[in-house]
């Protein structure tokens, strides 16, 4: 027999089943609550809502355990490209070599961005945000590319998906490349798919531009740890986006949107502005150390440490600190601001204030770190995170619309006025 909630209001009990994940997670199905108590749940910020059943990634935050489709996130990191990782993410396993070449091919014939968004790019200002720039890009695709309006084309859902990861590094790098007033550069198809990125990022038209390994490595790793976390608020907006039968560029579109904010994807932008201002104080860590140990009194905050989920540590953080030892080391980058993180983590990993409260650097630590070693201005952080991202948003779209799920429309606890009577304008 199915396990049960009893709930008690207003005198009377209510029984409403019990639901369990695949890796024990309980909950309690209140889908029919309202209708039977007329009682809704109130839950801010959702941090106690299970809004779907998904099968794509599993998260612990008390052990610090992350996997996607079954498969930990640390071996991931260590064996697999990033489209491999892309390809199970999205169609549920990993690829055999057949269909892995299949998908790559397809990516790098569909790498090259129609020039009519060209057009679009250029009205668009050299300081606009690069953020901003992405997601209307990707939202004028819907445009180019109108039978993803239609429900009834879903044999062209691969197409869209595929024209997704081919065409987003390329205007990813478009904003770089006019912030340096410098030409765009075409895809290079013969290029993997990082190896491509970085040469449309960095490589000049007067010079040849080799990849190195060591950097096109730590990218690698970057974005498999970046490319799916479960229900976190750009995946939760993709979802709800899509869940009204919004096209999949408009989905995706409105989830770079919600990356966008500080609180979100702009963590790893705030690491480097702490770290900034750090070094513009004289670069004293010891101080800054102290001034974390009593913020209450200071009002600082150490921006990279700890993680709202990730109660004990965080796994990503662990595979990414190597990758960030392995640029330094080989880029030889000399570089104040990188020498006050290593200061700070030092501290935090050794200070017995920071160990007892768990305050470990985590993933945006390290990945801003990367991202100022290889000369990738910090407004371009955020966007290195929708890239990697990608294969996640795609893939819990493509989810949803299987499980046929409904619109989503949370309730809400009415706080206003009451009844009132309209009065005329000359009376007010």
């Amino acid at each position: 027999m199915a396990n049960t909630a009893e709930l008690t209001v207003d005198g009377k009990s209510f029984q409403f089943p019990t639901v369990e994940g695949s890796e024990h997670e309980k909950a309690i199905d209140i889908s029919n609550l309202r209708d039977h108590t007329g009682y809704v749940t109130l839950d801010k910020g959702y941090k106690n809502t299970g809004a779907t059943q998904s099968a794509i990634t599993f998260l612990d935050g008390e052990q610090g355990i992350l996997r996607y489709r079954g498969y930990s996130i640390e071996e991931l990191a260590a064996k697999a490209s990033f489209l491999e990782v892309a390809y199970l993410l999205i169609y549920g396993e990993l690829p055999t070599n057949e269909q892995y070449t299949t998908f790559e091919n397809a990516i790098r014939r569909h790498t090259l961005v129609n020039e009519d968004m060209r057009k679009i790019f250029e009205g668009f200002p050299v300081n606009a945000h690069p953020m901003g720039v992405l997601s209307s890009l990707v939202s004028a695709m819907s445009t180019f590319y109108p039978d993803s309006y239609d429900d009834k084309a879903e044999d062209k859902t691969d197409l869209h998906i595929i024209r997704l990861l081919a065409k987003l590094p390329t205007m990813a790098t478009w904003s770089y490349k006019k912030s340096q007033g410098h030409p765009v550069n075409y895809p290079k198809n013969t290029l993997d798919y990082i190896p491509n990125f970085l040469h449309m990022m960095f490589a000049l038209p007067v010079e040849e531009y080799t990849v190195d390994p060591v950097v096109a490595d730590a990218l690698n790793v970057l974005l498999i740890l970046h490319a799916d976390h479960e229900q976190n608020c750009s995946t939760s907006t993709v979802r709800l986006v899509g869940s009204s039968r919004a096209n999949i560029y408009s989905s995706v579109s409105a989830g770079i949107n919600a990356l966008w904010g500080p609180l979100h994807g702009g963590a790893n932008q705030e690491v480097i502005e702490m770290l900034e201002d750090i070094r513009n104080d004289g670069g004293d860590v010891a101080k800054y150390v102290e001034m974390a140990k009593n913020a209450k009194q200071t009002g600082f905050r150490l921006f990279g440490f700890g993680h709202r989920v990730y109660k004990n540590f965080d796994p990503r953080a662990k595979i990414i600190k190597k990758a960030a030892d392995d640029v330094l080391s080989k880029l030889g980058v000399n570089d104040p601001v990188l020498e006050i993180a290593k200061g700070l983590e030092e501290a935090a990993l050794n200070d017995d204030y920071f160990i007892q409260r768990k305050l470990y650097p985590n993933v945006d630590f390290y990945s801003g770190i990367i991202y100022r070693a290889l000369g990738i201005p910090t407004n371009m952080f955020t966007v290195m995170f929708a890239i990697g991202r990608l294969p996640g948003w795609i893939a819990q779209w493509l989810e949803m619309r299987a499980q046929k799920e409904p619109i989503g429309r949370p309730r809400q606890i009415y706080t206003g006025s009451t009844m009132r009577e309209f009065v005329p304008m000359e009376n007010r």
